[in-house]
């Protein structure tokens, strides 16, 4: 049944259709409904048309005259109140005697007059997009950080330099020493990429915000060496999620001494083995269950044809015991650091 404000609004379409010159029947037409039922609206005398937008109504008794709405306006202007919201700077003029209007109608007129937020000197924060890499193939992009180690003291700490493959999560270089200081991360990189054997090819280095990462001396060495240096965010700890997981991965290991190492060398001695375990016996999950070793050095393609292999044969042989089809055991072809979310390929790119 069509209610009765939907019945007047049928009857003025049609009303206005027919006095623009339109017949009358095809103006019904439009509305699916016949000339006899308009009729039968209209000679009923049941049909209003809706005349509320056209009413005078009359203008409220609290409403701020033109002079209150400007002394409004000159007041948040003034230098005492640019950076102040309504709600301190109503009681700060209630505390001089001066009462203008209440903060709701103080924030209703800044919201008119486009004044909310960012008055005077203030602002409007930008958020920054992270820098976003693609690598296809190792040693195209790197991620580095620094990591603290319980010394043989409480308050004593070591620190673990190590840098990254972003493609296939290979430890290419690694150092411990007591402090933080840009001349090691140096070194660091320059055995790394030596041992690599990338003197002279494109990469890119990622890392945080710390002082050896942004020493100058750094930033120039990796500039001679033609390697493209990558921050993180300010204050932002995820935007080098790929280190951040190896540091989780190092401390969660059973035999990492939690209370701390008793010297630098025993420091470096448990890196060591943590290192070669990593790199060529720990069946990475974020690499389909391969070595970051076989991953870096392509082993990892004929490893994971084979296994697919296995699986096909185990489900030919018993087909019944296979409800879908076998696991997916296809290998990486990019892994993303930061990869933006409106490219529409962030389920391609694997999570650290």
């Amino acid at each position: 049944m069509i209610s009765p404000s939907n019945r007047a609004l049928a009857v003025e379409l049609i009303q206005e259709a027919n006095q623009s010159g339109a017949r009358l029947a095809k103006a019904c037409e439009e509305l699916h409904i016949s000339v006899r039922t308009y009729e039968r609206w209209v000679a009923k005398g049941n049909v209003k048309v809706d005349q509320r937008s056209h009413a005078i109504r009359p203008v409220p008794k609290n409403k701020l005259s033109e002079e209150e709405r400007e002394e409004i306006l000159t007041v948040v202007k003034q230098e005492e109140y640019t950076d102040l919201p309504p709600t301190q700077i109503v009681p700060k003029l209630a505390d001089k005697g001066t009462y203008i209007a209440s903060e709701s109608t103080f924030y209703r007129v800044l919201r008119e007059e486009k004044m909310q937020h960012h008055r005077g000197r203030s602002q409007k924060l930008t958020r920054r997009i992270p820098e976003s890499h693609l690598a296809t193939a190792p040693n195209q992009v790197w991620t580095w950080d620094i990591t603290w180690l319980g010394g043989p003291a409480k308050g004593l700490y070591y620190r673990l330099y190590l840098f990254l493959d972003l493609f296939s999560r290979k430890v290419v270089g690694w150092e411990v020493w007591e402090t933080e200081e840009a001349k090691y991360a140096e070194t660091l990189v320059k055995k790394a990429v030596i041992s690599e054997k990338i003197q002279g090819a494109p990469l890119v280095l990622h890392s945080d915000n710390g002082s050896p990462m942004k020493a100058a001396t750094f930033l120039g060495l990796l500039e001679k060496l033609g390697i493209q240096s990558s921050f993180s965010r300010p204050r932002v700890s995820n935007d080098n999620p790929y280190s951040e997981a190896m540091f989780r991965t190092l401390k969660y290991r059973p035999d990492f001494p939690h209370k701390g190492f008793s010297s630098l060398e025993e420091a470096r001695q448990w890196a060591q083995h943590f290192v070669h375990w990593y790199n060529q016996i720990h069946l990475h999950s974020g690499l389909n269950f391969v070595t970051p070793v076989q991953c870096h050095t392509g082993e990892h393609v004929a490893i994971l044809e084979k296994r697919k292999d296995v699986y096909e044969a185990a489900k030919v042989k018993h087909p019944e015991r296979w409800a879908r089809d076998t696991r997916n055991w296809t290998p990486n072809e990019q892994v993303a650091l930061n990869p933006m979310r409106d490219e529409g390929q962030t389920k391609a790119w694997r999570k650290p």
